[in-house]
């Protein structure tokens, strides 16, 4: 008898529980996430073994339409956890910074490279479209941000095309589930090397957190951002 992989085994564990904390976090969003799940399953299902009667192979358009009908709800299920987790983040400190960590690969992101006692915040990202710079917060204060990281970075990479998304639901602005997709709309400019090139002077400039003078260990209860307007640096 064959031995089984324990590290396999592992694996699948994992996976199954990662999809049922995922279904439990969707279902808070979305009530009715099983029903729409278990209507899609079942038609497309019942589809396939119409189609199979119709035309005397039940049996093997009954298999197909199994196999097609779990593909069809893992996508649908997909899409649905999606929105419920854009949902969740939506209008919260620091969700641009998680949707750039997701943004994909040939991209290098920068969590808060700017930010103001508003905690209005501005978030790098490099890739071959240039540098993208996404803003969440004020609109009205996010334009001094923008405007002062962009003369910031104008001193050592004036070649480079810059970008800015400011994420909100108003004119001008983009939604906070479609960022990903701008900026994979942006056109390619620049080539592997150039990006490589682009990052290293822009570690040159730092960040806001690696420039805070933060404490060790857990943040004190009460700390606030110090006044004085504008831009930390």
């Amino acid at each position: 008898m064959a031995r089984k992989d324990p590290a396999a085994d592992a694996a699948n564990t994992g996976r199954l529980k990662q999809i049922a904390l995922t279904y439990k976090m969707t279902r808070r969003a979305d009530s009715k996430i099983g029903l729409i799940l278990g209507a899609v399953g079942l038609g497309t299902l019942g589809v396939f073994l119409a189609i199979g009667f119709l035309i005397d192979h039940p049996i093997f358009l009954g298999i197909a339409g199994l196999l097609v009908s779990l593909l069809v709800t893992a996508v649908v299920f997909g899409r649905r956890a999606e929105q419920a987790a854009f949902g969740q983040m939506e209008g919260k400190p620091g969700a641009a910074a998680a949707v750039l960590d997701n943004v994909g690969r040939g991209w290098t992101t920068t969590p808060a490279v700017a930010m103001n006692r508003n905690q209005d915040v501005v978030h790098r990202a490099v890739g071959k479209a240039g540098i993208v710079l996404v803003a969440e917060g004020n609109p009205n204060r996010l334009k001094s941000l923008l405007s002062a990281e962009k003369k910031k970075m104008a001193r050592i990479v004036a070649d480079v095309p810059v970008h800015d998304i400011v994420v909100g639901e108003g004119e001008g602005q983009v939604p906070l589930k479609k960022v990903r997709t701008t900026m994979l709309k942006l056109p390619r400019t620049l080539s592997g090397p150039q990006v490589t090139a682009t990052n290293d002077r822009l570690r040159a400039l730092g960040d806001l957190m690696s420039n805070m003078p933060l404490p060790k260990g857990p943040m004190p209860k009460g700390m606030r951002m110090p006044r004085g307007g504008g831009k930390m640096r």
